[in-house]
């Protein structure tokens, strides 16, 4: 179907008939714009106005679709080509509708998809939710656009668009919770206790501990060897304090103010602000803590912090010999020969380099045991 050469044609039989473009359109029901548009061979008019057209110019259909008067020795002839031609012509007009139609749905569902991601909070149940709408949006576009496929072909390849859509969606998921230490959106199973979330997922186990305190952490359990009782737990922000990160400012000698303070840094209680001097003539730290003592000690919080934090420093500056940890109205001093001597497996953490097995076993865990906690701080702290 040659559209240049039927809007030349619908040109020269307008002007026939002596018709302004305006005319012709007002009686067709379209606008002159519309007219112009076919005449300069852009656009083909619509199926629907073929009949009119051809009678206000008085042609035939044959006539107007061919472009030009056709004989009555050629017109069954071409009356057949004209049809066929037109059956082609339409199909495709239908074809990149849906086509446009078709990538319209596909953009805005991945659009949904992705921007479920950052409107919604990882928590939020609605960011799977539209997560998975806008995959299904962009699946129904996808498989417009296969709709010239058989059947069997189509279907294995919108079950291939799902799946792997499904398959980006869990990854980035995992790379979130990974790179962000967030709960994962495509959570199959949660459970809630008072101080921790496990959020089940396909990739992995997530564990949200001391939820909605200063001292909150997540454990991703990608080999999903974790329960709820075997989780490591501790009062204090795991990441930020266990072994696995403090292990790297393991010195020999104290004065090393980088590595001081950035050890001091993620040990509990720095979160409340805090100074810190070193006696190069006796090997001692002193902390200076911006809270006082007994404000933060629910639930022995402030013996556990100075538990630990005095083991952590003896254990990874070998030679500092005393600590004090002053607050705005106590203090608490403690050696390393008092730790020595009256903490229960201290050397089994020492032991050559820091067992990391035995300083979760020997101080993390021990820190749940309140009565540990309590018999231990009174052998070995004296308070001035």
């Amino acid at each position: 179907m040659d559209i240049v050469k039927i809007g030349k044609f619908i040109a020269e039989k307008r002007k026939e008939k002596k018709l302004t473009q305006e005319q012709l359109a007002e009686k067709i029901g379209v606008t002159s714009k519309t007219i112009s548009r076919w005449e300069n061979g852009n656009y083909m008019p619509d199926i629907s106005l073929l009949k009119p057209l051809s009678e206000e110019l008085g042609i035939t259909l044959n006539d107007l679709i061919s472009g030009e008067k056709v004989d009555k020795e050629h017109y069954q002839e071409k009356l057949e080509e004209n049809i066929i031609n037109t059956i082609d012509y339409t199909n495709k007009k239908v074809y990149e509708k849906n086509k446009i139609i078709a990538e319209i749905l596909m953009m805005f569902g991945l659009g949904l998809t992705f921007t479920a991601f950052t409107i919604f909070p990882s928590e939020s149940s609605w960011g799977s939710i539209y997560s998975i709408l806008g995959l299904i949006i962009s699946l129904i576009g996808f498989s417009k656009l296969n709709k010239k496929k058989s059947y069997i072909k189509r279907l294995f390849l919108n079950l291939g668009y799902f799946a792997l859509g499904l398959i980006i969606l869990l990854g980035i998921d995992y790379a979130n919770v990974k790179l962000n230490n967030i709960a994962p959106r495509f959570s199959y199973l949660i459970k809630t206790s008072d101080d921790m979330i496990v959020y089940k997922a396909p990739l992995c186990n997530v564990y949200r501990i001391n939820r909605n305190t200063k001292n909150e952490y997540y454990i991703i359990d990608t080999k999903k060897i974790y329960t709820e009782d075997t989780i490591p737990v501790t009062p204090f922000n795991r990441n930020k304090a266990g072994i696995d990160n403090i292990i790297k400012f393991k010195n020999q000698y104290i004065g090393n103010n980088s590595n001081d303070s950035h050890l001091i840094d993620s040990l509990p209680l720095s979160e409340y602000g805090y100074t810190f001097e070193i006696d190069s003539e006796n090997l001692g730290l002193t902390i200076n803590y911006h809270i006082t003592d007994w404000y933060i000690n629910e639930n022995q919080y402030l013996e556990k912090c100075l538990l630990y934090n005095t083991v952590s420093i003896f254990s990874l500056i070998d030679n500092v010999q005393e600590i004090t940890f002053n607050f705005s109205s106590n203090s608490y001093k403690v050696n390393r020969k008092q730790v020595e001597n009256l903490y229960p497996n201290y050397t089994d953490i020492i032991s050559s380099e820091i067992n990391k097995d035995n300083f979760n076993k020997y101080l993390e865990n021990k820190m749940n045991d309140n009565e540990f906690v309590k018999d231990i701080f009174n052998k070995i702290f004296i308070e001035v």
